[in-house]
């Protein structure tokens, strides 16, 4: 079977469940196959009830001799099965699993595997795993891979059919020259695809991780070596005015510039009137004043008589740009053409729209990635500037040059990289830091806390809204999952309206919700037509709302701490005291150790060196950090070395052979062509 076929040949995938996989993003063989495991489970020895321990997670045999309740809410279904004798008795429950009660027949045998709560002398399990026991014979005492699934796909039904593509899958070419292979103790690519999906063994898992992380980063920084193909920096052919404008506007500001951001201003503004075009990565800890800063440089170059653009990720925080860009030139006392062009507007409105851009030779236009997928004719447009989830490569900058168009190049971060993984990652770019938060700002005053803190912190809760604040809640998952024992939002909300008063207006967001959802909920946020939003980290990169003060986030242990910290910023931007709650849902010496890094700390930078001399090879389970940059596997904290490595065979083989012509080199040429032509981009060599 070839990796492009069709999901649909794989056995076991019909007509609909292909459309629930390509929910997901799983449309061909290759890309179930780049479906990799969030986590693993490694099923014990199962016990009787009355062996269970309060806390533990644990396989529990239950013999059903009084058949299962179903009850229907007006929100969702649950199931209850009750067992046991002698006085000890599990009672275990799944919500909105209906289905779960056909396995659940009077008379039969079978074992649930969850976390275990002792709640007054009755054993309580909440989303158990159900298995037949001869289904759980297989399983037992091996490591069983847990995915992200969608509503109507199962933990089950993935594995099997992705065993099913590993098994009908002709064996892949390996493009990493076995040189490379040799000198880094890689394993072969079909043992390492097979492992991370079936590992044998916690080392077999390592090896293939490793493995599987080494091809990630070492064909992203190859692919940004070809693209820039002896590349040579572009003259800059803009002319910006000289003089005090800028001062003047500076000297309006209703707070004065921290050190940091006259530094960047000024490294900016000397790459925009140098000889050669800008291409300047910002790194700006959450809240340190970046966007004031991209805006500075937008006036520069609209009184210079250009155009300039910013490229959001997102539709709600484009607007937010727009309108606090509008009320700065009214402090300003200046009039600006400013246009706010997205991928949801209506034909028409798009046409006036892209009008105006034609029309305005200085205007200062804001947008999502519309700004180079519409057919958008620019009028000298000399600078763009984007966030670090749209990485801005060559391609884009020949989007921009089919238009007519050679603009300076900005881009923004917010996640805070050490130096020396920063150079690698953005090579082609130089870096100015921004590390300092203006003076106004209270900290953030942080706590890690556990389960029995959340009455406490719910009350907490209750305090803030009550006081005109509005408050953020971070659950990792979307619904509730059988193979992982984590909060949801969905389930989360429900349970948060019953315990607060009826006057606190909740709402929810996630990922798989429509944009046009998304971006409703979140403006309905910003505005404080709610007061708690219960979100998954889609609002890690989200819009300014200084109103919100606290920000609680479940399973803290869960999530990488830059991550965390990028949450964190969500809060602390008004001028009340703002407050971050960490709910640390684990035991574990090292999860208190790592969340002790936040507690003391408000400074990213310090937070992400400290991290990474905390954690060690292979220390990579549910708890990924760096959300932002677009790899599936790869973590540049805890995979730096890792990175450094790829990042030397890089360099290596382009010294040694920059059009990959070598004999050896086929299979890499290969694959680097396949990735370019899957770009829709032409790779000569």
């Amino acid at each position: 079977m070839e990796l492009t076929a069709p999901i649909r040949e794989v056995k076991g995938v019909g007509g609909k469940t292909e459309g629930l996989l390509q929910k997901m993003g799983v449309y061909t063989v290759g890309d179930i196959l780049l479906h990799f495991p969030r986590d693993y489970v490694k099923y014990p020895r199962a016990l009787e009830i009355d062996e269970l321990r309060d806390g533990e997670n644990a396989a529990v045999i239950v013999h059903i001799e009084k058949p299962a309740v179903l009850r229907r809410t007006r929100a969702m279904t649950i199931t209850v099965l009750k067992s046991g004798h002698n006085g000890r008795e599990l009672e275990a429950i799944w919500f909105r699993l209906p289905y779960i009660i056909n396995g659940l027949k009077t008379g039969k045998t079978v074992i649930l595997y969850g976390k275990v709560t002792d709640k007054k002398g009755l054993f309580h399990m909440e989303q158990p795993a159900l298995f037949a026991p001869e289904d759980y014979a297989v399983v037992e005492e091996t490591m069983q891979p847990v995915y992200g699934l969608t509503r109507g796909i199962t933990n089950r039904f993935l594995t099997k059919i992705i065993r099913g593509a590993l098994n009908s899958c002709d064996s892949f070419f390996d493009y990493l020259p076995t040189d490379v292979r040799t000198k880094y103790e890689l394993a072969e690519y079909n043992f390492a695809l097979d492992q991370i999906h079936f590992p044998d063994s916690k080392e077999s898992l390592v090896q293939a991780r490793r493995r599987l992380v080494f091809d990630e980063f070492f064909l992203f920084l190859m692919t940004m070596e070809l693209e820039k193909n002896g590349e040579e920096k572009q003259k800059n052919p803009h002319r910006f005015k000289d003089g005090p404008v800028l001062e003047t506007y500076i000297g309006k500001l209703p707070y004065v510039l921290t050190g940091a951001q006259r530094r960047t201003l000024d490294e900016i503004l000397s790459d925009m009137r140098g000889d050669v075009l800008m291409q300047r990565l910002i790194q700006g800890d959450v809240g340190s004043g970046k966007t004031i800063v991209a805006f500075l440089a937008m006036l520069l170059a609209s009184d210079s008589g250009c155009q300039s653009a910013i490229m959001a990720p997102t539709e709600v925080l484009a607007k937010q740009h727009e309108q606090s860009f509008e009320e700065l030139c009214g402090l300003f006392g200046i009039k600006k053409t400013i246009v706010l062009l997205t991928g949801s507007m209506t034909a028409k409105r798009k046409r006036e729209k892209r009008a105006l851009i034609e029309a305005h030779p200085d205007a200062l236009i804001v947008g999502t990635h519309a700004l180079i997928q519409e057919a958008v004719a620019y009028d000298n447009l000399a600078l763009v500037i984007t966030d670090e989830q749209h990485r801005f490569g060559v391609r884009q900058r020949e989007a921009f040059a089919k238009k007519g168009q050679t603009p300076h190049i900005l881009v923004m971060s917010a996640t805070p990289i050490p130096r020396t993984l920063a150079i690698i990652l953005y090579g082609d770019m130089d870096i100015s830091v921004m590390d300092e938060v203006p003076a106004k700002r209270l900290p953030i005053k942080n706590c890690v806390v556990g389960e029995d803190y959340r009455k406490k912190a719910n009350a907490f809760v209750e305090k803030e809204v009550a006081a005109g604040h509005q408050v953020y809640i971070i659950c990792p998952l979307v619904e509730a999952s059988e193979n992982y024992d984590a909060n949801n939002v969905t389930d989360y909300t429900e349970k948060l309206a019953a315990s607060l008063s009826p006057g606190v207006r909740i709402a929810c967001l996630h990922g798989r919700m429509k944009a046009a959802e998304k971006n409703q909920i979140m403006e309905d946020f910003k505005d404080h037509k709610t007061d708690v939003l219960v979100s998954t980290t889609v609002v890690e990169v989200g819009v300014n709302v200084p109103n919100a003060t606290v920000m609680m986030i479940e399973n803290a242990d869960r999530f990488g701490l830059a991550q965390l910290h990028q949450l964190r910023g969500r809060v602390g931007r008004g001028e009340a005291q703002s407050y971050c709650i960490m709910m640390n849902a684990s035991d574990s010496d090292r999860a208190k150790d790592r969340l002790d890094i936040l507690n003391k700390s408000n400074d990213g930078f310090y937070i992400a060196s400290e991290d990474l001399k905390l954690r060690g090879p292979g220390d990579f389970f549910g708890i990924r950090q760096s959300g932002d940059m677009s790899f599936l596997l790869a973590d540049i904290y805890t995979d730096a070395r890792v990175l450094q490595h790829a990042a030397d065979e890089v360099k290596r083989i382009r010294a040694e052979d920059p059009t990959l012509a070598m004999e050896k080199h086929e299979h890499l040429r290969r694959k680097m062509q396949e990735i370019f032509e899957k770009g829709e981009v032409s790779l000569s060599l």
